[in-house]
């Protein structure tokens, strides 16, 4: 016969879920930490951006992203319907707010494959929600090295995102951690472990209060 101990069902406690903000020079890994967070992570959900960017082979509307025109862009924020947006190499990229804020009231994290730009209007308009993360390359010859590794992007355009490096590397001081992404492996089980501590949060644990009380009362 099993014991209490073996059938009791853990604890949960509730908890506001928390906007989890990766942001890189392109190439730096951001998107495949990013892939490889959401098979770890069962509470982790990817935020879907809104773009006017073309669709790429393979792309599907909705699921990788919103893919609207740029007008219908513009309507989404006059109407205060994006959480974030930036203008990134010529197409718009924003954050509908709606199904963001409805994942953290319901104790979701919310990925977010953000740059600098949309990062600070987060971190004006909600950051105590707010976890942000900068991840480094070891190199710039590495980060070559990897975007054209990619072959996604002709040559033109992998130059551009090399001379724009340095300068989405120059806004490192404004995020919470850093994580130098030179082996990936390390890269995912630091990042990890700062979810899991930022999770635990005294101030996220919304149901903490009402679970002491209990506990005091000899429940």
């Amino acid at each position: 016969m099993p014991n209490a101990s073996s059938t009791r069902l853990p604890v949960r406690i509730d908890r506001r879920g928390l906007m989890f903000v990766l942001s890189s020079p392109s190439g730096a890994g951001k998107t495949t930490i990013s892939r490889a967070l959401l098979e770890r992570e069962p509470e982790l959900v990817m935020s879907v951006s809104a773009t006017t960017r073309p669709r790429r082979p393979g792309e599907v509307d909705g699921q990788d992203y919103f893919f609207v025109d740029p007008q219908n862009f513009n309507e989404m924020i006059n109407r205060r319907e994006l959480l974030e947006h930036a203008k990134v190499f010529g197409n718009y990229y924003g954050t509908p707010s709606r199904p963001v804020e409805q994942a953290l009231a319901a104790g979701k994290d919310v990925l977010f494959d953000i740059d600098w730009q949309g990062t600070q209007q987060i971190a004006q308009n909600a950051r105590d929600d707010l976890v942000s993360i900068f991840i480094l390359p070891p190199s710039v010859a590495e980060l070559e090295r990897r975007l054209n590794r990619r072959a996604s992007d002709p040559a033109d355009v992998v130059a551009a995102r090399m001379a724009k490096a340095s300068e989405e590397i120059s806004h490192w001081a404004e995020y919470d951690y850093i994580v130098l992404n030179d082996n990936l492996e390390a890269s995912l089980a630091g990042i990890s472990a700062i979810l899991a501590a930022e999770r635990l949060k005294r101030t996220r644990q919304t149901g903490l209060v009402d679970f002491v009380k209990r506990l005091r009362d000899g429940q």
